[in-house]
């Protein structure tokens, strides 16, 4: 746990911005004394959820992609912390852990190329070391009892969120992963684009769907996997939204179907999400209201074990959009959770 920095009461109390009338989400959540023994003390208090940040973009690098989802977690904690505390947020039953702390990671990959072939190596050789970071917490979260919230980062930490899920539980997992793409890339070094082909391979994911694959940025070859594997299923965007071949609500009762007869993680990329500063945004992709959605459908059910909310890439301009947004997904999976 030597890269947990755990949010303190002075921290927090700094970000609230208090209203007569009002309380806020952040002046009822939960936060840790102390980070030893954190098992023990997960096990013990009073919540259900466990929040934390991955805010790193090393992943994304070791795919070639654009960062700045290392920026998330603290647009999400502006946000989130500032919502109303009323009946339909709950924040009660929330702890706001902190988050994993890859400051000298990151300043040791700005200094990489990454047109280098070596640099990029070199990078996948970190995200080894990240993945060992976020495996050991949510294993911790998840063994206490507890459901964690993982927020930013890029969409490498799928493998910890699965693997720490599945050691939790002491059960390989199954995963619906709400993407434009399927990051079931060839198990070539970690990055943000394999999570799930590594967490398979290893045997910690089960059985694995893929909602809303964009056609034009999954290759031929991939396709062709996806079809034959018989542990994944997935539809298109192009099929629900523009062809209209499929019914959204069809297609997420399909999906259930398919990954809730186990314990299921849910995973949402921001990079789905039509105009949303991501790492691999797009101009047609869903809307928001149909991701808050899908998110409340799927966090209904009794087996959704952790959500991971990723790739979201913060500019100054953006920052409170974002910061907006994920705090609508995280409020949005306690609300249905609960229910």
């Amino acid at each position: 746990m030597d890269k947990l920095i755990l949010i303190n009461k002075q921290f927090k109390n700094k970000l609230i911005n208090k209203r007569i009338g009002e309380s806020k989400f952040g002046e009822h959540v939960q936060i840790l004394p102390n980070i030893t023994p954190i098992y023990e003390q997960l096990k013990n208090l009073d919540v259900k959820y466990v929040i934390f940040g991955i805010p790193e973009d090393i992943g994304v690098f070791g795919n070639h992609g654009k960062g700045g989802s290392s920026k998330a977690w603290d647009a999400t904690l502006n946000a989130l912390l500032n919502i109303q505390s009323n009946a339909y947020t709950n924040p009660k039953s929330v702890l706001l852990l902190g988050h994993l702390d890859f400051s000298e990671e990151l300043d040791r990959v700005s200094q990489l190329n990454p047109s280098k072939k070596k640099h990029i190596k070199i990078a996948r050789s970190i995200v080894e070391n990240i993945d060992n970071h976020v495996t050991n917490l949510v294993y911790q979260i998840v063994r206490a009892g507890k459901i964690p919230i993982i927020i930013g980062g890029g969409h490498n930490n799928a493998y910890g969120n699965i693997k720490g899920t599945s050691l939790g539980l002491n059960k390989a997992i199954n995963a619906i992963n709400f993407d434009a793409h399927s990051d079931f890339r060839p198990e070539e070094g970690r990055h943000s684009g394999n999570g799930f082909s590594y967490a398979y391979a290893e045997g910690f994911l089960e059985k694995y769907f893929v909602f809303g694959l964009h056609e034009n940025y999954t290759s031929a070859k991939l396709f062709e996997s996806l079809k034959k594997f018989k542990f994944i299923r997935f539809n298109t965007f192009e099929s629900i939204e523009i062809r209209k071949e499929l019914k959204f609500k069809a297609e997420m009762n399909r999906a259930l179907n398919f990954v809730s007869e186990n314990s299921f993680g849910i995973e949402i990329d921001c990079d789905a999400i039509q105009n949303i500063p991501s790492s691999a945004a797009t101009p047609s992709g869903f809307s928001v209201n149909k991701t808050r959605t899908f998110l409340t459908y799927f966090a209904q059910h009794v087996n959704a074990s952790y959500l991971h909310i990723c790739e979201a890439a913060p500019t100054k301009r953006t920052n409170t959009q974002i910061g907006k947004l994920i705090s609508y997904f995280i409020t949005d999976f306690i609300r249905a959770h609960d229910n």
